[in-house]
């Protein structure tokens, strides 16, 4: 829709200290243009809704939506705030503007390739786990608002439908609650549901089949009845369109694609760590499946969703950090270290909270620059790797819960902060120096550089005082330490 002669918004006019340039972008809720103004060390987009009499509210709905959200967040994944007009006398708002292209126009060009949809699927689930750590759901998820940056990175845009925990839901308040993209849009949300934040995984989901395959999971429903058949219809799986979809990546789709919430992943946080580390997916029936389920079980989901309604949930981010991930850093050159039993217990210990989580043990060794394997290539690598699965063994943990990682570096302590930060780490476990070494070397240690330098929690667990003087201690009789100990450190 083209901007009325008399608005204030054409190029070449002037807001506010901001120069109206070329339209870039003109839509039924509204216009986006390039923008100059006061320098802020990147460049400028001003988005304008339609709020000329005649046309549809929606709209002005959305722009408040986007306006009261993308200023409270601070993340590398959206576009900076600049600037807001005033609603009631010429409403704007200015952002950065971001540079890249859209993964709509990348899958215009053709297929991708399985890494390739691996690396942009991480990606995004970077940035979704950012936003719900913010206590933000995105609701509107779809390739078109998923730019990719020239140095690799994703940035979110549109956040017009968005929900924010802390901000009035000015769409459920004008009972639009099923506002979204038909292809993409969650069965929750149409049902009402706007404040869970596995709604953004199911769209992943959807993005990433059309990745694979070229087409939607759902099609395109034109009708609410359309809308609700996801409820309890599960989609032809990716393989079926396209026989080249790995097991892995099938596995993750349709786990993300899993009509109802609990089936699916629970934070975006597991999903960047499956997509980055494929040979850990664990398969499941979903891996290898060319049809959908039998009908006798579609009609039962069917039956059993006549009277789905969604539930009240908690903030999104209590959901996702619920959703842990812990890391154990071993020591594996070491076999006799004091500190490997009380560690276990202490990992033990956190695991028995009820909770969806994951355990990354970690074992770095002697090597350079710093290079993880992830086959067995090698001797000494295979060597290392037994030992840190027998170190975990006692733990009897499901494998869709346990991964394993062999790194070789050259500095550990950088190597296991680097690694914690990628994988999204809630929680890293690693043994402390013993009392005995503190007064020396303390301060030279792996252990007080990941506490000064990590971006999780960490969890630095002593020896038992028995251990450290050379006595023989059980680990039966050893008291375990409490994950809430002194040792333990929250960064501010």
């Amino acid at each position: 829709m083209a901007r009325k002669p008399d608005s204030p918004f054409q190029s070449g006019a002037e807001i506010d200290g901001f120069r109206i340039g070329e339209r870039v972008h003109g839509g039924t809720m509204g216009d986006i243009f390039r923008v100059t103004g006061p320098d802020t060390g990147f460049p400028l987009a001003m988005k304008v809704p339609h709020f000329a009499p005649g046309d549809s509210d929606e709209g002005l709905i959305n722009f408040e939506t986007e306006a009261n959200i993308l200023p409270a967040l601070s993340s590398p994944y959206v576009p900076r705030f600049v600037a807001a007009g005033d609603l009631s006398r010429a409403p704007y708002m200015v952002t950065e503007w971001i540079e890249g292209e859209s993964l709509q126009r990348r899958l215009a060009r053709g297929p991708l390739d399985p890494d390739e949809i691996a690396r942009i699927g991480a990606a995004a689930a970077d940035a979704l786990h950012n936003l719900h750590l913010q206590d933000t759901v995105h609701l509107d998820l779809k390739p078109e608002n998923v730019i990719l940056r020239p140095d690799g990175r994703i940035a979110l845009i549109d956040f017009g439908l968005a929900h924010h925990a802390r901000f009035p839901d000015l769409l459920a308040e004008e009972q639009r609650l099923a506002a979204g993209s038909a292809p993409y849009i969650s069965p929750e949300q149409v049902l009402g549901e706007r404040s869970d934040p596995r709604s953004d995984l199911f769209a992943l989901g959807a993005v990433l089949y059309e990745l694979s395959t070229g087409k939607l999971p759902y099609g395109i429903p034109r009708t609410r009845a359309g809308l609700r058949d996801r409820i309890w219809l599960d989609p032809i799986p990716p393989v079926a369109h396209a026989p080249g979809v790995p097991p892995w990546l099938q596995e993750v789709i349709l786990r993300c694609l899993e009509p109802q919430p609990e089936d699916r992943y629970q934070s975006a946080a597991h999903i960047a760590y499956d997509l980055r580390h494929p040979e850990n997916v664990q398969l499941t029936s979903r891996a290898t499946r060319r049809y959908q389920s039998p009908f006798a079980s579609r009609l039962r989901r069917w039956w059993n969703a006549r009277h789905v309604r969604p539930l009240t949930r908690t903030l999104p981010a209590a959901q996702v950090s619920a959703a842990r991930v812990v890391l154990a850093a071993i020591d594996t050159t070491n076999l006799d270290d004091e500190r490997h039993p009380a560690v276990l217990r202490v990992v033990a210990r956190i695991l028995s909270i009820p909770a969806e989580y994951r355990l990354i043990c970690v074992s770095v060794i002697a090597g350079g620059p710093g290079a993880e394997r992830t086959s067995g290539d090698s001797s000494h690598y295979l060597e290392h790797l037994v030992r840190l699965r027998n170190w975990v063994e006692p733990l009897r943990l499901p494998p869709s819960r346990l991964s394993l990682h062999v790194i070789e570096a050259a500095n550990p302590a950088d190597t296991l902060v680097e690694f914690a930060r990628r994988n999204h780490v809630d929680l890293m476990v690693l043994g402390a120096p013993p009392p005995a070494r503190t007064r020396v070397a303390w301060w030279r240690s792996v252990a007080s550089t990941v506490a000064a330098n990590a971006d999780c929690s960490v969890h630095l667990v002593r020896a038992p005082a028995a251990a450290a003087r050379g006595a023989v201690t059980s680990p039966a009789s050893a008291a375990p330490e409490s994950p809430d100990s002194p040792a333990s450190r929250r960064p501010a």
